[in-house]
Formats: C-alpha cells, sequence, structure tokens
C-alpha cells in the first residue's frame, strides 16, 4: 500500500472531529448536488452513489442529503469540477480536485498553499499520468477465520478483482473503476460485509519520504489542501513509513 493510501486508511479510521464535521459536510453537498445533475437515482447515477457512501460515512442527515439531492435542480446553481496538477516539496506528484462555483477563487487558494510549502501548480498532463484511476472495495474482515478470508480473496478474484491488500482488519479490493460497483453488490450477495466502495487515482510510482521533518511537510501541505472551502480531494505519491504516518495523524 502506498504510504499516501495508508494516511487516508489512518484518517478514515478516526474519523471526522466535530470541528471539521460542519466543513465535510458543506463539501459533500456540493459533490451530491452536482451528482445528482445527471439523475436522482444512486442505482443508475453512480457518483451520486460514491457520493451518498461519503455522506454515510460522516454520518450525514438524511434530511441534509435529500436537500443536496433536490438543490440539483434549482436554476443557479453553477458548480463545476476540476482537477488541478501540481508539485509539493521534494518532488511530491498532486492531483487536486475541486468542486466550486467560483474557479478563480479555488485555483488562486490552490495556488497559495502550494507556494508556502515549496510546491508549485502545473500545466494539464504534468502528472496526471503519473496516476490511474482505480476502484476501491473494502471489506470488514474482523472476526473472520482465515478459510473464509481465502474464500473471500477467492471469490474477488473470480468476480475480476485486480489487487487484493490486507490491511489490519480491512480487505481491500482494487477493481477497474466500471467493476467497483458490480463487484461489491455480487460480493454482498454472497454474505461478505461491504464497508465502502469508492474511486481513487492510485500512483504508479512513488517518491520515498523517510525522515520525520520532511514527511511532516508534506502531511501538513496535505492537511491545508484539503481545508480549502473548494477542494474535495488530494491525491498524491508520497511513500511515507507506517510508523511516521501513525505519530502525524
Amino acid at each position: 500500500m502506498s504510504g499516501h493510501s495508508k494516511w487516508a486508511q489512518i484518517k478514515r479510521k478516526k474519523g471526522v472531529t466535530d470541528q471539521k464535521r460542519g466543513q465535510a459536510f458543506s463539501k459533500i453537498v456540493r459533490m451530491i448536488t452536482l451528482a445528482a445533475k445527471t439523475g436522482a437515482d444512486p442505482e443508475t447515477n453512480f457518483r451520486l452513489r460514491l457520493a451518498l457512501e461519503k455522506a454515510k460515512e460522516v454520518n450525514m442527515p438524511s434530511s441534509t442529503v435529500d436537500r443536496a439531492i433536490k438543490g440539483a435542480s434549482k436554476e443557479g446553481v453553477a458548480l463545476e469540477e476540476i482537477t488541478y496538477e501540481g508539485y509539493g516539496p521534494f518532488s511530491v506528484a498532486l492531483l487536486i480536485q475541486a468542486v466550486t462555483d467560483n474557479k478563480n477563487r479555488a485555483s488562486s487558494q490552490i495556488k497559495s498553499v502550494l507556494t508556502k510549502f515549496g510546491g508549485s501548480m502545473g500545466g494539464t498532463g504534468s502528472v496526471s499520468w503519473i496516476f490511474s484511476q482505480k476502484g476501491l472495495i473494502t471489506i470488514n474482515i474482523k472476526g473472520v477465520d482465515k478459510e473464509a478470508r481465502e474464500n473471500l480473496e477467492l471469490k474477488a478474484i473470480d468476480l475480476g478483482a485486480e489487487d487484493i491488500k490486507q490491511e489490519e482488519d480491512m480487505l481491500e479490493v482494487y477493481t477497474k473503476p466500471q467493476e467497483v460497483h458490480k463487484i461489491a453488490h455480487q460480493l454482498k450477495n454472497e454474505g461478505f460485509k461491504v464497508d465502502a466502495e469508492a474511486l481513487e487515482m492510485q500512483p504508479k510510482n512513488l517518491v520515498k519520504i523517510e525522515e520525520q521533518a520532511k514527511a511532516e511537510k508534506v502531511l501538513k501541505l496535505l492537511e491545508e489542501l484539503e481545508d480549502l472551502e473548494d477542494v474535495d480531494q488530494v491525491y498524491a505519491n508520497f511513500d511515507i513509513p507506517a510508523e511516521i504516518l501513525e505519530k502525524e495523524s
């Protein structure tokens, strides 16, 4: 598992703090509203289904979710999705996905944070070639014995999984992007506990960051980018040892 994926997993495990819950709600409402513009049925709208998964992760009230979906049909809602590319310190590549109603504000704020940490914005295609999109299914295997886990892995492979990794009590099943929901649905039908399904950008090559001070700088950059109002998701190709990540989380 790459350092960035491990960092994301640690943050998911720790959950959203009360201080950041309102900010998370605001971002997810935008995601739901944008996704619902192409259809309000999550069974036929994959992007909406993923946005609803994120809403569930932060325990967003159903009334808030319903308002966000209804908001998609209102005139004057001018949200757009933009992916920014750039570099952080120590040549770490960054893909920054934003959902915004003000493109100038988003780009200005992202550029400001990157500059603060010695990074820079890049042109289209400057780092996107480093990443490939994958489907990710996470399955809770706490209490599952070895034989049952092996059966689960074999079933996932038979269904088309490209890679499987175990991290403590979670099994991560990587798929082709277009197959993530189909495989997750079939695994649920087999009785396995699917915690979440998502799309993520996986780096093809990694930049090793093994010094504590350098790791702190890279992780602080990620936190400040993710705290920006318009930023939805940040992907990076750093590889930081797990013991440092655990200290910094």
